[in-house]
């Protein structure tokens, strides 16, 4: 049991420092933020909002009780992933790498979590 908390805490830190990193891109880089979202084909409206979402659903995974709130914050995490690993491989940008550690320790953070509640 220890080892799974270990496990859970590790990889939901990591997780949160680069979720923090992003949304402090988001909001303090926003116009290396914009060209990105431009080459996307992505619009550039959904960027402070998706900032805010991923800080709320750091705050679901943290904090909140309610298991059905952290599974929607889970999934949210999820989606925004894979999409944005897609979306830096259909561009060949080189920069899916950071999407894919994002998943990977996103997996873990779940999994870990249903092993120790």
């Amino acid at each position: 049991m220890k080892t799974n908390k270990i496990v859970y805490y590790i990889a939901t830190g990591l997780l949160t420092l680069l979720m923090l990193f992003s949304v402090s891109m988001y909001l303090f880089n926003n116009d290396a933020i914009t060209k990105a979202f431009i080459s996307f084909g992505y619009p550039t409206y959904i960027i402070y909002p998706l900032a805010t979402a991923k800080i709320l659903g750091l705050i679901a995974i943290w904090f909140v009780k309610n298991k059905t709130v952290k599974e929607w914050a889970y999934a949210g995490f999820f989606f925004n992933f894979v999409l944005a690993f897609f979306a830096h491989y259909m561009i060949s940008d080189g920069e899916q790498m950071g999407a894919l550690i994002a998943l990977v320790l996103l997996l873990v953070s779940y999994f870990f979590s249903k092993k120790i509640q």
